[in-house]
């Protein structure tokens, strides 16, 4: 193997972030090899995507960096960021952890897939088109193509930013949370597609929460705690046999091994919250789900089950009073207030005002309702979430940190019935596991009911009481 075989596709040396004087992420230094691949674990908020942001050279300008960042053998100062701008989708790309970053609301889904083909890779327009239908049905999202991102669930914007980036063939990716929101299914499409990039040269960062998809890709395996890698080696031995006792935590918390709580019993309309008789919802010719009969009542914890595209969200904002359904109705229990239906959002950047502070946005939601500071204080302490974190913008903040930050908002309001969309798929294992147990809490102390929209089917059979299927 020559000299420039050994050439790491990307290096990093003692790389730091700054906050002022804090430093988020401290001495991270690593190497991929050209077709290999480095995959970083580690709970919410401990600098993985903040690493991320800053070898792409994107930091928001309140940040700053230090350290050395090579890419091919080019080696730049991590601040000089604009020297790596020009390599942005033909030397290096990014799939950022929110699909909904990656994609523009004003254009149809096959046109951005499209655009990306054409512009970035050079490919005249015809073939950009086949290429695009291609890449489109193999991920079972040849329906999508001439939809716009919000008319599309979470799981299918994040396959298809996945191909948008993917389609400028940038030999170095750094791919923030692939699988998150993905059936078992569609997460094997995407390991598949990492795999065949791999074999055509692709080198990847992958940052993930998704402890099955660290064994799968296989390669070097990073764990990132407090902004420092604290545990790294070959990705087989570190899962096999971990020395730091946090890495050890983090593979005992997979939901596979929780306990399975005690099951409630289904609920008669004399005691429901909720009454669902016979709805259906269609968007244009294709139908999403008809004839739904549930009952849903106090303390219950009921799944919502179904293939990504298939309706869930959908389904919950029905019951929420957010949307209609086409067909049937739902009837809510007439003593309960509306607040007293609450939602925690699959994309928690949804739920807050983009220019304001963290802090202001809750401070305004417990003047409005005459609600406990104190109380929510507490609340975020038990997420480990710091209270230094309320004073910066919502996109300042990890995604996980931020989900936490929308739960607390919502059991504050202690509503009557909950709406999780996928409340947990921005987590990490051991944060993962102890919202879980704070939620249930709240369940069992409050008699609250819980809708619960997940693909993890390990969390559905040791959280759920029953299940309703869609698709």
């Amino acid at each position: 193997m020559n000299g420039r075989d050994m050439t790491p596709a990307l290096a990093v040396e003692g790389l730091a972030v700054f906050h002022g004087d804090t430093a988020l992420v401290r001495d991270v230094s690593f190497a991929i090899a050209p077709g290999g691949v480095l995959t970083l674990l580690g709970e919410s908020g401990s600098g993985k995507s903040l690493l991320a942001q800053a070898i792409m050279g994107n930091l928001p300008s309140s940040l700053r960096c230090a350290g050395r960042v090579h890419i091919a053998g080019d080696s730049t100062a991590a601040a000089d960021a604009r020297s790596r701008h020009a390599g942005w989708g033909r030397r290096l790309a990014l799939l950022p952890q929110e699909p909904w970053l990656a994609l523009d609301p004003t254009m149809k889904v096959g046109a951005q897939v499209a655009e990306t083909y054409e512009l970035v890779a050079g490919g005249p327009r015809g073939d950009a088109r086949v290429r695009t239908d291609r890449a489109l049905a193999s991920l079972g999202l040849a329906d999508a193509a001439h939809k716009y991102p919000f008319m599309i669930s979470g799981g299918m914007a994040q396959r298809v930013a996945f191909l948008a980036t993917h389609a400028a063939g940038a030999p170095l990716m750094i791919i923030d949370e692939p699988t998150k929101g993905l059936d078992a299914n569609r997460r094997g499409e995407v390991l598949d597609l990492l795999l065949a990039a791999r074999r055509e040269g692709m080198s990847l960062l992958c940052i993930t929460h998704d402890i099955w998809l660290a064994r799968a890709l296989g390669g070097q395996l990073a764990v990132m705690l407090k902004g420092e890698v604290i545990e790294q080696g070959e990705s087989a031995q570190v899962l096999a046999a971990p020395r730091q006792e946090y890495t050890r935590r983090l593979l005992a918390a997979d939901p596979a091994s929780w306990s399975t709580p005690q099951a409630t019993h289904p609920s008669t309309s004399a005691d429901a919250l909720v009454r669902i008789e016979g709805i259906g919802k269609a968007f244009g010719p294709h139908t999403l789900f008809s004839g739904i009969d549930a009952v849903i009542g106090a303390g219950e914890i009921v799944a919502v089950a179904g293939p990504s595209g298939s309706g869930k969200t959908s389904f919950g904002n029905i019951v929420l009073g957010l949307l209609r359904p086409d067909s049937g109705r739902v009837v809510r229990a007439p003593q309960l207030a509306p607040t007293a239906f609450q939602k925690i959002q699959q994309d928690p950047g949804a739920a807050f005002a983009p220019r304001v502070t963290l802090r202001q946005s809750l401070r305004d939601l417990v003047k409005l309702h005459r609600l406990d500071w104190a109380e929510l204080e507490t609340l975020l302490e038990r997420m480990r979430l710091e209270p230094a974190l309320l004073d910066r913008l919502p996109h300042q903040v990890s995604g996980g940190e931020l989900q936490r930050i929308a739960l607390a908002r919502v059991l504050l309001m202690k509503p009557a019935l909950i709406f999780a969309d996928e409340p947990t798929s921005r987590l990490d294992p051991v944060t993962q596991q102890d919202v879980f147990a704070l939620l249930l809490e709240h369940v069992r102390a409050s008699g609250c009911a819980l809708l619960l929209v997940t693909h993890d089917t390990d969390i559905v059979d040791r959280i759920a009481s029953r299940r309703i299927v869609l698709g």
